[in-house]
């Protein structure tokens, strides 16, 4: 799920006008932390991928019936 810019903010304890500030006066700064909330992104995405993965081996998992 993609963070707003209110959502980015929060979790910084920050205002979205410090967020605009920092891409404008500090844009490295900017760069690093949107750097940041990407990476957090793509492993969450990772663990929804790898979760899905795994239920689905396990619906194909053959039942021992002996």
């Amino acid at each position: 799920m993609k963070l707003t810019q209110q959502d980015q903010a929060r979790i910084l304890g920050i205002t979205t006008v410090t967020i605009r500030n920092w891409r404008r006066d500090k844009p490295k700064l900017y760069e690093m932390i949107m750097k940041g909330f990407a990476f957090d992104e793509a492993v969450d995405k990772s663990q929804r991928n790898a979760d899905e993965l795994k239920e689905l081996a396990k619906s194909f998992e053959v039942k021992d019936n002996s």
